[in-house]
């Protein structure tokens, strides 16, 4: 039995994970699908103070209450920063790291760091608009959901904490410890950021890429293609 901890993206929550984890679940994993502070089922969390920081400590909290050892962590979207900093904390709790259309920060870069500024401008114009301290959620339509569950994901997503997007992740480069790391760009969004770190990535030879046909959500889109990039971390060598 091997451990796998999901870590979602921006505005979602361990819900996204459902269809890859029933299906890990009934080979005999133990799969944590955890919501970040303020979002998911933890949305009435949200406040001003939410931040990274906050959300690497929910995950390094789940491997540590659980004793998880040898584990798989895998990051969507903005859940590679946070996957990134628990990595650089516990190296040796992990024996892959999946970053899934994900960002792939360097130390001392933000979320906003590592997108266009129009678009993080965008962001912090949305917060100020609102209550002054979350963004408001994407589309389904924007991240190229499949049609069929469009409406489901507009429906489940929520704010997410300003804070999170504009603290710097500190890295002293001990997740770099973990031999295997795989990047999946999805076929099918259109995002600079995980663009520019898939290109990145691809070419250094301690990196596994693919492309995989999906949306941005690929958990949701392709969760049978997804799983078994999850199970190849398992199964084969690096």
């Amino acid at each position: 039995m091997t451990a796998f901890v999901l870590v979602h993206g921006a505005w979602h929550g361990g819900w996204c994970w459902q269809r890859v984890a029933v299906t890990l679940r009934a080979k005999g994993h133990a799969v944590f699908t955890p919501s970040l502070t303020g979002l998911g089922d933890r949305a009435h969390l949200l406040t001003a103070s939410v931040n990274l920081s906050t959300h690497i400590a929910d995950i390094t909290g789940i491997v540590e209450s659980y004793d998880l050892e040898d584990v798989v962590l895998c990051g969507h979207s903005y859940g590679g920063l946070v996957i990134s900093g628990v990595a650089d904390q516990m190296p040796e709790r992990f024996r892959a790291l999946v970053y899934l259309d994900a960002l792939v920060p360097e130390d001392g870069q933000s979320m906003f760091d590592t997108i266009p500024d129009a678009i993080a401008d965008g962001f912090r114009t949305q917060a100020q608009d609102g209550d002054g301290y979350s963004v408001p959620p994407m589309t389904a339509e924007q991240f190229n959901v499949n049609a069929a569950d469009a409406a489901w994901m507009n429906r489940k997503c929520s704010n997410h904490p300003l804070a999170s997007f504009a603290e710097p992740l500190s890295l002293n480069g001990r997740h770099l410890e973990i031999s295997r790391r795989v990047y999946v760009l999805a076929a099918g969004f259109d995002h600079p950021g995980t663009k520019a770190a898939y290109e990145t990535v691809k070419a250094q030879a301690d990196w596994e890429s693919e492309i995989m046909q999906g949306g941005h959500d690929l958990m949701i889109d392709n969760p049978g293609a997804v799983t078994d990039v999850l199970l190849r971390c398992i199964s084969s060598p690096a």
